[in-house]
């Protein structure tokens, strides 16, 4: 187990430490101890220290562990799920995926980071991952769809989310097209779909998926949103990390296997219910461009539809956003 993993083994006990106890336990000085607490913190993990009795966390970390992941797992999902990869740091679990398909990866193999530094939102905007706090997950799924069927394919992984977040009593969840979770207003998580292949297909998709879980307040100081993690909205101290990993994949890889066999439509009256848009006054962004208008949902493709002043306009891209009612 790397030393990293062992240290936070140690401290997430409940128990206090001394560096002098933590270095014993790790058979390193109590210098290389406070070395190691040292990247701990600048990873976002906050401490409690108590002079005269040491340190622990100020709040429990559950470290992921692919062998958990897969035992809670049902076994319809764990027959056809490939390898499950647990990485301390990565740049970014859809990025070491796509490398991996590039070699052959099997389809239906997972990767998850416990922090990644150049995790990736939607136009290039970092996804915010501190170390061991939320969920950062990326599936690897081969298709034997063409590109231009697979447009509505993250409208259809959102629906899975929100089946997944459901396990855990979270009933109240939005979907903002194309591709955000939200909960009265403030994100909860997202989904990033890239797709690539040959126009005709077969074609490769990567699925990366981020939920905030246990968002540290000092690290999240660089979202420009609003938002909300899973254990303020469950009331629960901690929400397993390893269990909310088994139920998204239980919950996305029908999913998936479903939109291979008859596109979005099976999703659509689905979308709708948990549809935060429609009706509403919004703006699309587009790269030379806003258009406003009232949302009417989302066509067969998945396109976001939208009235405007000109007429009914169809959108297959673009950033979404609700503006304020005149």
């Amino acid at each position: 187990m790397h030393l990293r993993n062992r240290l936070l083994h140690c401290l997430s006990d409940g128990e206090f430490h001394s560096g002098e106890a933590l270095g014993a336990s790790l058979g390193i000085s109590r210098m290389a101890g406070c070395k190691h607490l040292k990247g701990l913190r600048e990873a976002g993990l906050e401490f409690e220290i108590v002079r005269g009795k040491g340190k622990r966390l100020a709040r429990p970390r559950e470290l992921l562990d692919a062998a958990q992941i897969r035992s809670a797992l049902a076994s319809e999902t764990r027959d056809v799920l490939g390898v499950i990869e647990v990485f301390l740091e990565l740049e970014s679990t859809s990025n070491w995926l796509r490398e991996r398909a590039q070699q052959d990866a099997a389809s239906a193999s997972v990767c998850l980071a416990e922090m990644q530094h150049g995790g990736r939102g939607r136009h290039g905007r970092q996804w915010v991952s501190p170390f061991a706090a939320n969920l950062y997950l990326s599936l690897l799924w081969r298709s034997d769809q063409c590109a231009a069927s697979l447009g509505g394919l993250s409208l259809a992984a959102g629906i899975g989310l929100v089946r997944c977040l459901q396990h855990f009593g979270v009933h109240q969840a939005g979907l903002k097209w194309p591709n955000d979770v939200l909960v009265d207003g403030a994100k909860l998580a997202g989904i990033l779909v890239d797709v690539s292949g040959e126009v005709s297909g077969p074609c490769t998709v990567v699925i990366g998926v981020g939920i905030n879980v246990d968002m540290p307040p000092a690290a999240a100081t660089g979202i420009a949103q609003v938002w909300t993690d899973l254990n303020s909205l469950t009331g629960s101290a901690v929400v397993s990390r390893n269990r909310l990993a088994a139920t998204l994949l239980d919950e996305l890889l029908p999913v998936l296997q479903a939109f291979d066999a008859g596109g979005l439509q099976p999703f659509m009256e689905e979308w709708r219910q948990h549809d935060m848009l429609a009706g509403q006054p919004v703006n699309v962004s587009l790269p030379d461009r806003t258009v406003s208008g009232r949302a009417c949902g989302i066509d067969a493709t998945g396109a976001l539809l939208v009235e405007t002043v000109a007429g009914r306009k169809r959108f297959a891209a673009g950033e979404a956003s609700l503006r304020s009612r005149p």
